[in-house]
């Protein structure tokens, strides 16, 4: 069985190549055009006249291309949750050979069984350096993550670290992927088009959508949220009102573009079942020429959050600063919520600002894009950009020593967060981390330590 490493031929090639991949892919973005709202009707064509009016599948479809429909629900779910998008590409999918199994490298999947669940607090400095020629596939890292990919339910966290372009096409039949960049920027080249996430950006990507990932910088780093359960959507609003947290004409979906350099053949993996397996193509998937639907893939720039708190006094639960949710079959209940804690104002009267002690049915793993994060300052190590910290349910966790007791003092003028981008992946069920994050070098030892000190303040 292969690996899911590149071959030493294409890392030699790619070694004096890769300012110029990542210059031209700067340049890409340049002439990027976007449609804007999240799960809209969006259509396109890149050549006037492919897409059909007034139907979906002619008898000959126009161009002659193939018509193609792209499920990402079942045909029967209510209509509110139906995700499928309509494909008029140059080949159909249905022309491949067979699929092998490669190896998965440091890519792991549900069920997570190799280690147990952990009720301690556990936290990580970033990602050491890639090996030379390390592309964005073969530099995913699982961290861990819950449920089944057989059953479509759960989550993983995955981060990532690359520096090289991939020449190879990749599709993710478990799951959709939420992408964190943290450092460097992403052009993510997928069959409906191109996208651009930089740092402060996330992109998301449907399950069953090819796509390839060209870097704009030496290096790229970031974080992966794939979502096994209900496709994301935007969270319900109750009495905030009509508007407010995500707005979604701030999601942006491609416009078609489509690779028509002469055939040449292509590795096209897929990741099925929580297994690799790869296909020589004769020539690329990215061939679609037209499209329409709601299964589209999406950048959101995290500053455009219209973060919503307290005018008064407390602090309000994190559950108000969700960007996207994964519901389940329990009202309320989320397979995995994508919360950001966004630059905004600090006015609480009489209020410990910082995020409070807790104790939640709830997992969290949190990472930090940029800045820092007003409740995570000391220990060993530090939560620094690129690292992250996971609390599983019923774990106590909040402010450490040092933020309390600055908190607890600190003057209480309005105060402004500007100077840090964190967010979390939070899911209803416990988060099992792989064997390989918990042996992990950059698993930090003393993360405990940061709530020592905590002295005992009370007076009968």
């Amino acid at each position: 069985m292969s690996g899911i490493g590149q071959t030493q031929q294409t890392r030699a090639g790619q070694a004096g190549t890769l300012s110029t991949r990542a210059e031209q892919a700067r340049k890409d973005t340049e002439s990027l055009t976007y449609s804007s709202g999240f799960g809209n009707e969006h259509s396109s064509e890149a050549v006037p006249g492919a897409l059909p009016l007034g139907q979906n599948s002619p008898q000959r479809a126009p161009l002659g291309l193939y018509a193609e429909q792209l499920s990402g629900s079942a045909f029967t779910e209510p209509r509110a949750r139906n995700r499928r998008s309509w494909l008029y590409r140059i080949r159909p999918s249905a022309a491949h050979p067979p699929f092998s199994r490669i190896g998965n490298g440091s890519l792991r999947s549900a069920p997570f069984t190799e280690s147990v669940p952990d009720p301690n607090r556990l936290r990580w400095s970033p990602q050491p350096e890639p090996a030379p020629g390390t592309d964005w596939l073969a530099g995913l890292w699982t961290l861990g993550g819950n449920g089944d990919t057989t059953q479509r339910s759960g989550m993983a966290v995955h981060l990532y670290h690359a520096n090289a372009a991939m020449d190879r096409v990749f599709s993710d039949a478990d799951g959709e992927l939420l992408i964190v960049p943290e450092h460097g920027g992403l052009l993510l080249v997928t069959e409906l088009g191109r996208l651009a996430a930089r740092p402060g950006e996330v992109a998301l990507i449907p399950r069953g959508v090819r796509f390839r990932v060209e870097l704009l910088d030496e290096r790229a780093r970031g974080y992966v949220c794939e979502n096994y359960g209900q496709p994301f959507q935007l969270p319900d609003l109750g009495p905030i009102g009509a508007n407010g947290l995500a707005n979604a004409r701030d999601f942006l979906a491609p416009t078609a573009a489509y690779e028509s350099e002469a055939d040449r053949p292509v590795q096209v993996i897929t990741k099925f079942c929580g297994n690799l397996w790869s296909a020589d193509y004769a020539h690329s998937p990215l061939d679609v020429v037209a499209w329409h639907g709601n299964h589209v893939p999406y950048v959101y720039d995290l500053r455009r959050f219209n973060v919503i708190g307290t005018i008064s006094y407390d602090h309000p639960d994190p559950s108000i600063f969700t960007v996207l949710t994964s519901p389940s079959d329990t009202p309320g209940l989320a397979g995995v919520d994508f919360v950001v804690f966004a630059p905004r104002w600090l006015v609480g009267e009489d209020t410990f600002r910082p995020p409070y002690f807790h104790r939640n049915v709830m997992s969290e793993y949190m990472g930090l894009i940029e800045g820092a994060y007003d409740a995570k300052t000391a220990g060993e190590g530090g939560f620094v950009p690129g690292g992250g910290s996971l609390h599983n349910m019923m774990s106590a966790h909040g402010p450490d020593r040092e933020t309390f007791d600055r908190a607890s003092a600190a003057e209480l003028a309005p105060q402004k967060i500007n100077d840090g981008l964190a967010f979390m992946f939070e899911t209803r069920w416990p988060v099992t981390a792989t064997e390989q994050a918990a042996n992990a070098r950059h698993l930090q030892k003393g993360y405990d330590n940061v709530w020592q000190g905590l002295e005992r303040h009370f007076e009968s």
